[in-house]
């Protein structure tokens, strides 16, 4: 019996022997090793990926691409010389992705940058020590040293429900990357620029957007400053804003600001046309650099330069320069309404006028008639343009000026048909104002959509095509092919 089993055992190890000899055997062998090396690399280049940036492994497919950073944002990281904290404050499992992969890139740009995440459940007093408001999960805080910013969730998920009476809807946006890069320039900088809101003339409260706008690029505004009780603009005003007034400045008060602007100072005005009184002194600033402004209201008949069938609402064109190249590039267009006309003329004074808006060549002239109009026709009395309705001054002496021929260039409504431009126009002109500067102004990335603005005449020519060119040629197309096939029949 014992023998008999021994046998048996090595009848089959001789046949387990020769079934691995086999070239089934070894193919499958073979197959095994590789599955094996297959899985060493797979898991190898795992390992790798993971330690390797998020920006080379993730990509931004979003349509507002909401956490791609702008080169606004690489160049204030770039020139960081001091530590900077983001604090996240969110509550585990409950992160915003987007959030998440935009401190993932400021982290990436620069060692200065530590993103820490504090969980208000472990740490329910920490953002005590930053903010008095209330806390919503997701927000942030930017410190470095002593000083720090607070950016509340609703800070960078904004919902604008002033557009829903301009637009029919509630206008979303993501202001994460704008936020946050104000916030590590403000922490950094040791000087904001000032700028100072001329008043006692009836000027007019800038909107909210536009001071949500300057606080964001970090401008610090000195509000309801007069020139009656002082001798000369303080020499800490690094832009003095005069924004639509009502009524004209004193023969001191213009001497003044002849003497700021002669010794290097930097003015902004937004002055268009008035209803029942002029300002002759006010417009004295334009005429000591060769530039004249027209009685009335511009009004250009080209369809091409005004917008929503009212040639008073002008879509002038943008000339080239520092202030306008990054909307031209960007393809965007101002809306100027109720605007002044202005001539560029000749002068001796040494300084520098560019046109930066401009009316069309042939068709736009200023109604004399003003906001008393009854028709957009030209009559006797009215003056021909072209007209400029902005223009900037760079006085021989260092002293610069961006003059804007509207009171409404501003104005929610507008800035919103033009998406934005007209406040961008007026940031960029406060940036070449100041010159080399850290202010930051980022653009928020819409959640929605942004206006399509398109002259009167590119609308009725799309409105022919729609509803005649096209529907026309497919009856042609069909008519076309229901005579083919009777012929065939």
């Amino acid at each position: 019996m014992k023998n008999s089993l021994q046998n048996q055992w090595r009848a089959a190890l001789a046949r387990n022997r020769q079934a691995l000899t086999t070239r089934t055997a070894k193919v499958g062998g073979y197959s095994f090793v590789l599955s094996l090396v297959v899985l060493a690399i797979l898991i190898a280049v795992n390992v790798l990926a993971s330690k390797l940036p998020a920006s080379w492994t993730q990509w931004d497919i979003s349509a507002a691409q909401l956490y791609s950073l702008t080169s606004d944002t690489k160049v204030v990281v770039s020139n960081l010389q001091q530590d900077v904290t983001i604090y996240w404050i969110s509550q585990a499992g409950q992160e915003d992705t987007v959030i998440q992969k935009l401190l993932d890139r400021y982290a990436e740009l620069s060692d200065h940058i530590t993103v820490e995440k504090k969980d208000p459940d472990v740490y329910p007093t920490f953002a005590q020590q930053y903010t008095d408001e209330t806390v919503a999960n997701n927000s942030l805080v930017v410190a470095s040293g002593d000083k720090s910013r607070y950016i509340g969730y609703d800070n960078i998920y904004q919902y604008d429900t002033n557009s829903y009476y301009t637009t029919g809807s509630v206008s979303q946006s993501f202001d994460g990357e704008g936020q946050i890069t104000s916030a590590i320039d403000y922490v950094v900088s040791t000087d904001l620029p000032q700028v100072y809101l001329l008043s006692g003339h009836g000027e007019a409260a800038l909107s909210d957007t536009f001071s949500d706008e300057l606080q964001r690029a970090n401008y610090d505004t000195v509000e309801d400053f007069s020139l009656l009780n002082v001798d000369a603009v303080p020499d800490d005003c690094d832009v003095l804003l005069i924004n639509a007034p009502t009524s004209d400045i004193s023969d001191e008060e213009l001497t003044m600001l002849r003497d700021y602007l002669t010794g290097g100072g930097k003015l902004v005005v937004l002055s268009g046309p008035q209803k029942d009184t002029d300002l002759p002194n006010l417009k004295a600033l334009l005429s000591d650099y060769g530039v004249t402004a027209a009685d009335g209201v511009v009004v250009d008949q080209n369809r091409d330069y005004y917008a929503f069938t009212a040639p008073y609402v002008l879509m002038p064109e943008i000339q080239s320069s520092d202030i306008t190249d990054p909307l031209k590039d960007g393809d965007y267009h101002v809306i100027v309404p109720i605007a002044a006309g202005l001539t560029v003329g000749e002068t001796d004074s040494g300084a520098t006028v560019t046109s930066l808006l401009e009316t069309s060549p042939d068709n736009s002239f200023s109604k004399a008639a003003g906001y008393a109009m009854t028709t957009y026709d030209k009559e006797d009395g009215d003056i021909d343009g072209p007209f400029s309705l902005a223009v900037t001054v760079e006085d021989a002496a260092g002293g610069r000026m961006l003059w804007v021929a509207s009171d409404y260039l501003l104005d929610d409504m507008y800035n919103s048909y033009s998406s934005g431009a007209n406040l961008d126009f007026v940031m960029n002109g406060l940036s070449w104002m100041i010159g080399d500067t850290d202010a930051v102004s980022i653009r928020s990335k819409s959640l929605d959509y942004n206006y399509l603005t398109i002259s009167s005449s590119s609308a009725a020519w799309l409105k022919v095509c729609m509803i005649g060119i096209i529907p026309v040629g497919f009856l042609l197309l069909g008519v076309d092919e229901v005579l083919r096939r009777r012929k065939k029949v």
